[in-house]
């Protein structure tokens, strides 16, 4: 939402997401899908050389998508146990967003399933 906000005002942005289903719908800007663990959406905390590609992933879609709207989906691996990065990031309850995704998850879930039968 605030990528939009910022791009109405002539600031080109990229959103860096482990979630880019969720911003393709609420139409963020350029979007940079990563498969990393929550709170690391750079990478892996010290791993600069990660995180660099990262960075210059972002700014290749930003050079690509001259205009918001496109994605690109990173392909980098975590080094290590991703369920460990996971775990060690969770907090005790979570966040509003997630528990917002998690209801509209079972809702689709329920729908297709209404769908089916």
């Amino acid at each position: 939402m605030l990528a939009r906000i910022i791009e109405a005002a002539g600031i080109p942005t990229v959103t860096v997401t482990m979630m880019p289903i969720m911003s393709d719908k609420y139409r963020s800007s350029r979007i940079l899908g990563v498969e990393y663990p929550f709170g690391h959406s750079f990478g892996a905390a010290g791993d600069h050389e990660m995180q660099r590609r990262t960075l210059w992933a972002a700014l290749q879609l930003l050079v690509a998508a001259p205009r918001p709207g496109g994605r690109l989906d990173l392909s980098e691996q975590w080094p290590g146990d991703a369920r460990e990065a996971y775990k060690s990031w969770q907090p005790d309850e979570p966040s509003p967003i997630v528990l917002h995704s998690m209801e509209m998850i079972r809702q689709a879930q329920a729908a297709a399933k209404q769908t089916s039968d």
